[in-house]
């Protein structure tokens, strides 16, 4: 176990990731870009999933979603890399509708893709965290998974169950040295946020008491220490990135 100076001077380096390999999924913009970036610049190899066309360099395709199909990746990714370090599970959508108007198929896509995908890739890439012997899931839920919000009934059900699904992790993993934990981000800038009403944006600014719009470097920078040997001893815990705003 190396001392406090020695963490120090790691952290100092900015390699405290190096020889890790890291798995991202929804990678491709927003968070999940900048978390992807984030743990590449500490040291690790990032290997970053998406729906579609990824412009990493170490870019899959894949549909969080489909059993099958994430284990063909998952397997792929473990032949590319030799093993797996972090996961971070960040995919996820959005259909917003109140319920009395909620298609079906809004609520099925979005737990199918924000709660089964974390699912599917941690159920087939836990032996390998396992195996790293000092493993890391990250899950990205939200603050409406913690509070709820109108119009996002099946979006809060997702990201709560994210929150429960962490601390099951947590606890079935932690004698095998993987640390599993989530990150909520609030009011965070982002292509969604830059297109909404100012009316909306003032709404929202006027219930947080930085007074300020989070930026997707700030929630990545919290992923990078969870992914670090510096939370070492945390697990099971649902961190919130919002600016004060659920106090």
């Amino acid at each position: 176990m190396k001392n406090l100076w020695d963490w120090l001077l790691i952290m100092l380096s900015k390699n405290i990731l190096e020889n890790k390999v890291a798995v991202v999924t929804g990678a491709s913009r927003g968070i999940g870009l900048a978390i992807a970036q984030a743990l590449c610049c500490s040291g690790a190899k990032v290997a970053s999933v998406s729906r579609s066309e990824c412009k990493a360099e170490n870019g899959y395709i894949c549909d969080v979603s489909n059993f099958d199909q994430v284990k063909y990746v998952c397997n792929q990714i473990i032949s590319d890399f030799g093993k797996i370090d972090i996961l971070v599970n960040n995919a996820g959508i959005t259909k917003d509708n109140l319920l009395l108007s909620m298609k079906e198929e809004e609520f099925d896509s979005v737990v199918d893709i924000n709660l089964k995908g974390a699912f599917n890739f941690t159920k087939h890439l836990a032996r390998q965290l396992i195996k790293s012997g000092n493993g890391r899931i990250i899950n990205m839920t939200s603050v409406i998974g913690v509070n709820g919000n109108v119009g996002q009934s099946n979006y809060a059900a997702s990201k709560a169950g994210l929150i429960g699904f962490t601390k099951s992790m947590a606890r079935e993993l932690a004698s095998r040295n993987v640390t599993c934990n989530a990150i909520a981000p609030g009011f965070i800038k982002s292509r969604m946020t830059d297109t909404m009403p100012e009316t909306i944006k003032e709404h929202f600014l006027a219930n947080i008491p930085l007074k300020r719009i989070g930026t997707v470097d700030e929630v990545a920078m919290l992923a990078v220490f969870l992914a670090s040997d510096f939370a070492s001893y945390i697990t099971g815990e649902v961190i919130k990135v919002d600016g004060g705003m659920f106090i």
